[in-house]
């Protein structure tokens, strides 16, 4: 696999036909191959969402990262953006789904695309991409320690959101979860509900979770970095998306 590829930010026409940014990154070539829809965490679409869309490139994926703070502030720094986005409530789920779905269409319409498309997000992004997950035809998923998709979300919580549990029925692919045993947000007691809750509903799911990780355990630029579970979670997606999306 070579590591030539291109990049930049694209306009994509997106929920309710609003026109937001979004992070493009491609391999060189013509070779059919898989998408990745990468949902950007809670601190906005910054230098470190970007570097993983391009990950996925090297890995030999279309991928694409849309900006979901776009629309609250438009040009704006990534924590401004984000600071924005919280006072208004956080992104609507409605808008998230329509978001996420703009941009699978987008990479299935790309001449390389094979038609296959997964979407994976951290933090808020992977309760999302348990939520698109559950309302579009994506291919795989990978939930990256999302919190309260079954946890009842705080009452002075910034951020308006509810759990996910009477949507998880309705899921329509294969979902693999990361997790620290140290996250508060997911507990390890709301993980377990979640596996509990996939089971009953005869899902396909593959979890795994890590000692001495909590929250943001991917984070190479934060304290909470663990390189032993980043490594480990890395090769799991690795695998996870070739055995689903066919690259």
């Amino acid at each position: 696999m070579g590591d030539a590829l291109s990049a930049g930010t694209i306009s994509l026409d997106a929920h309710g036909g609003d026109a937001i940014e979004a992070y493009l990154a491609r391999p060189d070539g013509d070779e059919r191959r898989g998408g990745v829809v990468f949902i950007h965490h809670m601190p906005g679409y910054d230098r470190a969402s970007k570097e993983i869309v391009r990950r996925f490139a090297e890995l030999g994926y279309d991928a694409i990262g849309p900006n979901l703070h776009y629309r609250e502030a438009p040009g704006a720094a990534p924590d401004d953006a984000a600071a924005a986005s919280r006072a208004a409530g956080g992104v609507p789920d409605d808008r998230l789904i329509g978001d996420v779905g703009a941009a699978a269409a987008y990479l299935r319409a790309l001449p390389t695309s094979n038609g296959k498309v997964g979407v994976i997000g951290h933090c808020s992004g992977g309760r999302q991409t348990v939520l698109a997950a559950c309302n579009l035809d994506v291919d795989a998923a990978v939930d990256c320690y999302g919190a309260f998709v079954t946890e009842d979300v705080p009452a002075d919580f910034p951020v308006k959101m509810v759990p996910l549990k009477d949507q998880l029925p309705s899921l329509r692919c294969p979902l693999l979860g990361l997790f620290g045993n140290d996250d508060q947000h997911p507990s390890p007691d709301a993980v377990d509900e979640l596996e509990r809750l996939l089971q009953e509903s005869g899902k396909t799911y593959d979890f795994h979770r890590y000692d001495d990780a909590g929250h943001a355990f991917f984070s190479v630029d934060r304290p909470s970095y663990r390189v032993a579970a980043a490594n480990d979670g890395w090769e799991r997606i690795t695998d996870f998306f070739a055995a689903n999306l066919g690259s």
